[in-house]
């Protein structure tokens, strides 16, 4: 909650050219959907009001997702929190 926007710009680059289709063409697939959660994430948590939403009501919630339940895919909450995991 106290990461600034160059932390989270610089998690979101190292991820995003981590995880970019191009630089894993051994497993595309997976990078294509580890891609996706990152810039999904990105995308919460670089607009404020987006992250001002997030960080008060908790993620899939906030955004109007409804809570992760079980077997559900993962949420912006997860997916943001991946950036700094």
């Amino acid at each position: 909650r106290d990461a600034s926007d160059a932390d989270i710009a610089k998690a979101y680059r190292r991820l995003a050219l981590k995880h970019h289709p191009d630089k894993n063409p051994d497993d595309r697939h997976a990078a294509e959907r580890a891609f996706k959660r990152v810039s999904e994430a990105y995308s919460v948590l670089s607009d404020v009001q987006k992250r001002r939403h997030y960080d008060l009501s908790g993620g899939d919630a906030a955004l109007g997702f409804g809570p992760a339940g079980k077997g559900a895919a993962p949420g912006p909450r997860e997916r943001a929190d991946d950036l700094f995991a």
